[in-house]
């Protein structure tokens, strides 16, 4: 998670994209807890490669969320956009026994069992333009058997989302440091799919791990689409999303939508599918669909579509809206 989200910006500006909240919870903290719900079973630490200027807040948080699942959490850095390959060997001294390798933007829903007679498994959804994404290629045995990157003709619509789980993760160790010694590059970068082609050349078995949801966080828009989305399942799993002290005046809550701790809402409707962080104060304002951090004042607006930072205030009639934090329109 080392690099700094140039297409979300400017909410990058102040804060890593895998820290920005997405329905009340950093995005890598939902990842990293929804992870460990699959894995169903101990997790002894939890590293987070990242780049050495995010700073020792950041890094302070990141070890807080390891620690709630009762792991330790350790810091490595990446500071050269060298690719995934590189940015995996940044953490060679945590790379033994089981472990996942997940990239810290993208949020799942999955329900699946680990194949423990496999080498690893690849997790993959299923999509409608394959020819866009890295896809699988799987033999009769529903064993994957080729890694393909944007095919031109149909190979398969399974594409690869970012998770990986190793029987023994010091064997991808292993192939990733003869990428690196062997200045094995694709793209200007040294890419974890290089490590892997080695590990089945050799004969070891990949299957897929299907999830039932895939959620992007790369832009603005489909981090707004994510946070609906994610408020949904929210919803539907029973949890509570509102905070028990939220001003009411005048004012209507349409789930579903994730309430902070503090806010204030005054001749507004807010809802359906919106995130409010803590602090936030809302006034004269109709707001669906959109995503707003903490301790921000909004008054007078209609919004839709919008991502507001935090420490903002907005007074205005534009719509779909990207403030980043500590803005003033009025």
């Amino acid at each position: 998670m080392a690099g700094r989200g140039s297409r979300l910006r400017p909410h990058t500006l102040t804060i890593p994209k895998p820290l920005i909240p997405v329905a009340g919870k950093p995005i890598v903290h939902r990842l990293v807890e929804d992870i460990a719900g699959v894995l169903n079973q101990k997790i002894d630490e939890v590293a987070f490669i990242i780049h050495e200027s995010f700073g020792q807040k950041v890094e302070e948080d990141l070890i807080a969320i390891a620690e709630k699942l009762g792991a330790k959490g350790k810091i490595y850095y990446q500071n050269e956009a060298l690719g995934t390959g590189h940015a995996i060997m940044c953490a060679k001294d945590s790379l033994s026994g089981p472990a996942v390798i997940a990239y810290a933007d993208t949020l799942i829903r999955a329900d699946f069992d680990l194949d423990k007679t496999a080498d690893s498994v690849i997790w993959v959804k299923q999509v409608d333009q394959p020819e866009s994404f890295g896809v699988i290629h799987l033999n009769n045995k529903n064993e994957i058997v080729e890694l393909v990157e944007k095919p031109k003709e149909f190979v398969s619509d399974l594409a690869v989302i970012g998770i990986y789980y190793f029987k023994e993760i010091s064997v991808l160790r292993e192939e990733l440091q003869l990428v690196l010694d062997n200045n094995i590059i694709h793209g200007g970068e040294y890419q974890i799919n290089d490590g892997i082609k080695q590990m089945m050349a050799k004969g070891m078995k990949f299957v897929p791990g299907k999830v039932d949801e895939w959620m992007d966080c790369g832009n603005k828009d489909v981090t707004v689409e994510t946070n609906s989305r994610m408020l949904g399942f929210l919803h539907n799993d029973g949890e509570h999303l509102v905070d028990y002290d939220v001003k009411l005046e005048n004012s209507t809550i349409i789930p579903p939508c994730y309430i902070g701790k503090n806010v204030i809402l005054t001749d507004a409707v807010v809802g359906p599918n919106v995130s409010l962080g803590d602090g936030t104060h809302v006034f004269n304002t109709i707001i669906k669909n959109s995503l707003v951090q903490t301790h921000t004042h909004i008054k007078n607006a209609h919004l839709d579509n919008a991502m507001i930072g935090n420490h903002v205030s907005f007074d205005g009639d534009f719509t779909s809206i990207s403030i980043g934090d500590y803005s003033v329109l009025e």
